[in-house]
Order: C-alpha cells, then sequence, then structure tokens
C-alpha cells in the first residue's frame, strides 16, 4: 500500500512540474535583440566626403551607394557618385548616375549639364576614331551633321570647335621645299583628328 501511495503522489509530483513549466513558457515573451540605428544621411554623405577628398573614390563611391540604399528617396549621393564619375572620364557611367538624380528631381541643373557634357564627350571621341578609320559615310554621317547642326545652334555658335591658332610660317629653306606637300598632309590629319566635327561643318 505504501508503494502505490508513493506512485500517486510521484504521478501527482510530475504533473504539477509539468503544469508549472507549460505555465511558465506560456508567461515569457521571446526578446529580440536590439535594432542597431541607421544613420543619418548627413553623417553618411560626411563620411563619404571625406574619403573622396583624401584621394579614396572608389571608397567614396561605396558610401556614397550605401547612402543611396539607406535613403533611395535623396538625390545628393546620386549627384556625388555623377560627379566623381565626371572628374575621372568615366562619361557612360556619370551619365547613368545623373540620370537617377534626375528620376528624383528632373530640374536639377547639375545632373542635366553631367548628362549634357559627357554625351558630348563620347561622341566626339566616337567622331574621333570613326574620322581616323575614314568609317563615317551614309546614314551616320548625315546624322551626325544633322547633330553638329543642333548642336550649333543651340550653343549659339557657327563653328563647334574653333580652329587651333595657325602656327607662324618660317622662310621655307629648299630642302622643306621638297617636303611640303607631306608637312602639309600631316598637319592637315592633325587639324582633323584635332576636330572631329570638321567633316560635319
Amino acid at each position: 500500500m505504501t508503494t502505490v501511495l508513493s506512485f500517486a503522489r510521484a504521478a501527482q509530483l510530475a504533473g504539477a512540474i509539468v503544469s508549472v513549466v507549460a505555465l511558465s513558457a506560456c508567461t515569457t515573451t521571446p526578446v529580440a535583440p536590439p535594432v542597431a540605428a541607421k544613420p543619418s544621411l548627413q553623417s553618411m554623405l560626411a563620411q563619404a566626403g571625406t574619403a573622396s577628398s583624401t584621394g579614396q573614390k572608389e571608397q567614396a563611391v561605396k558610401l556614397w551607394q550605401q547612402a543611396a540604399e539607406a535613403y533611395p528617396s535623396d538625390k545628393s549621393p546620386w549627384l556625388s557618385i555623377a560627379q566623381t564619375r565626371y572628374e575621372a572620364g568615366q562619361y557612360g557611367e556619370a551619365i547613368v548616375n545623373a540620370q537617377e538624380v534626375l528620376v528624383r528631381d528632373p530640374n536639377d541643373t547639375l545632373a542635366n549639364s553631367i548628362i549634357a557634357i559627357s554625351g558630348l564627350r563620347l561622341s566626339t571621341r566616337s567622331l574621333a576614331d570613326l574620322s581616323r578609320q575614314n568609317n563615317l559615310s551614309g546614314s551616320i554621317r548625315t546624322e551626325s551633321q544633322d547633330l553638329a547642326k543642333l548642336l550649333r545652334e543651340s550653343l549659339g555658335e557657327t563653328v563647334l570647335v574653333p580652329p587651333a591658332p595657325a602656327p607662324v610660317q618660317q622662310a621655307a629653306t629648299p630642302a622643306r621645299k621638297a617636303s611640303g606637300k607631306k608637312a602639309a598632309k600631316a598637319r592637315q590629319q592633325e587639324e582633323s583628328s584635332a576636330d572631329p566635327f570638321g567633316a560635319l561643318k
């Protein structure tokens, strides 16, 4: 009888322990880990500006990209990236980043300027390459002439690229007269490579 009683008491005790554990599990709320505060846009831009001013341009671009992700509606990080890419001569990337600025502010003058000048520099490079290869013909030539005309009208200029100052002529010696045609041809090639729009006037 004592054995039966001790079994009954052990069963009651086990039931009580299970009940206490179940109740304590219900009352305990999970604790979320603390969320780190997002740095302000000004502090992120300041950090990127410091990196840029110390010559760490790629590090600055990464920091501006992080700022752009953290604050997607702000144009400032994109404008800084566009300006940095433009100054580095990476005109294609400058245009892409300046377009991100215009998505956020279509009237941004600096972004529009970066796009216009970067586009002109890329066009000038391509036209110079085509002129050197003597491949500027057909519809490409016609379209280039139309664009050059539009640019001249927009700028209010009759010539897109002003001619280089004429070199001072010296008295020709007999040896120079013999090579005069070669020198004239070389001068003409130099002028055409310096002014890729020359054929489009």
